[in-house]
């Protein structure tokens, strides 16, 4: 798979080598410069229109308060699917997937996990791949973003219509914060079975 990669800080650092790893073809634009990101993955770099262009799927790797300069620079992504990983840190109450305008199929992916987690090779915990809720309307999309939750080694989710994804970002917010708290946010949750 194509892979276009607008960002260069963690989780385009972590995602991207994964996915490199997996054999899928990237390109990286960045508002800092791509090429150290680039080099370290094997991949080429672009403008974001460049990368737009190159990419089937484009990871959405950027501060929230950045999404609507950055899908402006792109251009025209009709066909293309968008992969939103982000959290807004200022925690409006409005998601960040109901705020991106765009014509791409945006599925809501790779938030609930800390960026050191992604580059667990596998992600997983006792033997149990790490799950990644996907979150959006076009079948197509949330599939082809499956198999690169797939290719890292975790689990995809179907968690719903992107009208969801603003129950995912309220999840990240909590369980961050319990987080922070120094709790086990994964200990609220009672195991199946």
């Amino acid at each position: 798979m194509r892979i276009g990669i607008f960002g260069t800080g963690g989780m385009a650092d972590a995602l991207g080598t994964q996915w490199a790893r997996a054999g899928h073809e990237l390109m990286v634009s960045g508002r800092s410069d791509p090429r150290p990101l680039a080099s370290r993955l094997g991949a080429a770099t672009g403008s974001r229109r460049e990368t737009a262009a190159f990419a089937d799927v484009l990871l959405l790797a950027v501060p929230a308060s950045a999404i609507g300069e950055v899908l402006a620079q792109a251009g025209p992504l009709a066909g293309k699917v968008l992969v939103d990983c982000s959290n807004d840190p200022a925690l409006t109450g409005t998601p960040v997937a109901s705020r991106i305008d765009t014509e791409a199929q945006v599925v809501k992916a790779f938030n609930l996990a800390h960026v050191d987690i992604w580059r667990m090779t596998p992600p997983a915990f006792d033997g149990r791949p790490l799950s990644v809720p996907l979150c959006g309307d076009d079948p197509s999309a949330v599939e082809a973003v499956s198999t690169l939750v797939r290719d890292i080694g975790a689990r995809p989710v179907l968690a719903g219509g992107l009208d969801r994804a603003a129950l995912l970002e309220a999840t990240a917010a909590f369980a961050i914060g319990l987080w922070f708290a120094g709790e086990d946010a994964q200990a609220i949750l009672a195991p199946l079975g």
